[in-house]
């Protein structure tokens, strides 16, 4: 094998690290203001649009039931209609038309292992040299700084739970998201699993929740 041959060979595993390494969990600010009991009694619950223009919508009972297996899943019990229920989950979502974001990379003015690339003579401090050369990691080869632009969307939940019988609300909560989609069926199931994470939490207090990536199959 040439020692060509030997370097790619080597650099592979490198960059399969670099390629995992983008699978990166997801990132969200979860506050939360609760008096609401242990569920003593098996207290049953409804799940409802706070924007009654989402009520019926296919979009929003698929959320509707995330919700209400979280909940199930800490000894409440869904209601076949609000008239039988002891609680009213209120839930609503949004994301907003998203901001760019504007960063400089470094030109790269050494040689070593990046991340997917090839391998290519570059401009080194003292001359021309051979290395793994990224045009995306390290940017202009010749040491030039590299500007990239993208976009950021801020995603957010709110769920509110209101006892049916006084209309006294016992939980409130947030969950806001910086991410680079604007996909609701996408961010919604990551911003409800943040929620319910440590559910339903220290009373006035704001914590930061990973959602872990799924797991591949």
């Amino acid at each position: 094998m040439s020692a060509f041959k030997k370097i790619l060979a080597a650099a592979a595993p490198l960059s399969l690290i670099a390629l995992g390494a983008c699978a990166q969990g997801f990132n969200a600010r979860v506050s939360r203001f609760q008096a609401l009991p242990p569920p003593a009694q098996g207290e049953t619950f409804v799940v409802q649009p706070r924007n009654p223009a989402l009520q019926g919508g296919i979009e929003f009972q698929t959320y509707a039931q995330l919700v209400a297996q979280r909940l199930e899943q800490y000894g409440y019990r869904q209601a076949a209609s609000a008239q039988g229920a002891n609680l009213v989950v209120l839930l609503d979502y949004e994301v907003d038309q998203g901001h760019d974001r504007i960063e400089t990379i470094p030109g790269w003015g050494g040689y070593g292992w990046g991340g997917p690339g090839f391998y290519r003579p570059y401009a080194g401090r003292f001359g021309w040299r051979y290395g793994w050369y990224d045009p995306w990691l390290w940017g202009d080869p010749f040491g030039g700084p590299e500007i990239r632009s993208y976009t950021v969307y801020q995603s957010a939940l709110h769920m509110e739970i209101d006892r049916t019988g006084d209309g006294k609300s016992v939980f409130e909560g947030t969950a806001k998201a910086l991410s680079r989609s604007d996909d609701l069926p996408y961010l919604v199931p990551n911003l409800i699993e943040a929620m319910f994470t440590g559910f339903p939490g220290n009373s006035g207090e704001t914590v930061r929740i990973t959602v872990p990536p799924p797991k591949r199959r």
